[in-house]
């Protein structure tokens, strides 16, 4: 880690590989677009580091008047295990998640946010149909307990959706104790979704899991396996549920996980969804917070427009 004493306004973007994120090159963009006058800069921080390496970050992200906030991820549970007692105020996402995705200043406090239940929602609302579990009676497969995942299984389940919810959900995890966690934090939210948490240490487990699944499921893989690190939660043998929405949360890296998908799409009616769209709400979320604005629909879809060229033309340069 390089924590040097920002020389102006900086907004950070904790993480394990962020030279290889497009936000290194998408920020400048939307700042301009904005009018925003600041740097961004990576931290990385090896996967599970131990808690004082997340300690020191905050810490100095808390003292360095010019160092304006940060986005967190990968490290959102172990970053508030770490370091949660440094910050003066916590929103109550953040609490009841043990999470944080979002670390800013207001009045000379340092604040967490866990922005995921927000952007995971908001990113949802573009693919799933209206009513998709009120008219097929599927069921959810999330493939890791992480931030992401609770986000996402909290939405799923929220009383709000009366009876548009999953008719179960199975969630695994290579760790039994990030399992626990998860559904600690789940049963606060509701008990009315029958929720299997299964330990799976390896892909057999996996494979098994999503044989059973009905038609029209969901599929979700949020390990990050296939960003920071290669391969996918699933093996190449898996087959996926007829009509079913798969949503690979990653954008970049490999991304196993979404062509074994791709690969099943025709013969199995899929719909194949990327991380793309939840990877602009979770930053613009963040960004609101650290630069206090409100973004409005018609900026949204200005910053969309921005990130869809910047995608082209990388695309474009590789050919």
């Amino acid at each position: 880690m390089n924590l040097e004493k920002a020389t102006k306004p900086t907004f950070y973007f904790i993480g394990v590989t962020t030279a290889q994120s497009s936000i290194m090159k998408l920020f400048p963009l939307w700042a301009k677009y904005l009018g925003l006058d600041a740097d961004i800069k990576g931290i990385d921080i090896e996967i599970h580091a131990e808690p004082e390496k997340y300690r020191k970050v905050v810490t100095f992200l808390k003292n360095d008047p010019l160092s304006l906030g940060a986005l967190v991820t990968t490290h959102k549970i172990d970053l508030y295990n770490a370091a949660n007692d440094i910050f003066d105020e916590l929103d109550p996402y953040a609490q009841l998640f043990g999470e944080l995705s979002s670390i800013s200043k207001k009045d000379g406090k340092l604040i967490g946010h866990a922005k995921d239940h927000i952007s995971s929602g908001l990113a949802m609302q573009n693919f799933i149909p209206n009513d998709f579990w009120k008219n097929h009676n599927g069921e959810v497969f999330v493939m890791g307990a992480g931030g992401s995942a609770i986000a996402i299984t909290s939405n799923l389940i929220e009383v709000i959706n009366g009876n548009n919810s999953p008719s179960k959900i199975y969630v695994s995890n290579r760790t039994q104790s990030r399992l626990d966690s998860m559904r600690d934090v789940i049963s606060q939210v509701s008990n009315d979704v029958n929720i299997d948490f299964i330990k799976a240490d390896d892909l057999t487990k996996n494979d098994n899991i999503i044989s059973k699944l009905k038609p029209y499921s969901f599929i979700i893989n949020a390990t990050g396996l296939g960003k920071d690190r290669q391969g996918s939660p699933l093996s190449n043998e898996a087959i996926f549920p007829e009509n079913s929405l798969v949503w690979e949360l990653n954008y970049r890296g490999d991304l196993l996980f979404m062509h074994q998908a791709l690969s099943q799409k025709d013969e199995k009616s899929l719909h194949v969804e990327d991380g793309w769209i939840y990877f602009i709400h979770g930053w613009t979320q963040v960004i609101s917070e650290v630069f206090h604005i409100q973004l409005n629909s018609e900026q949204f879809t200005e910053i969309e427009r921005i990130s869809s060229e910047f995608n082209q033309q990388k695309a474009a340069a590789k050919q």
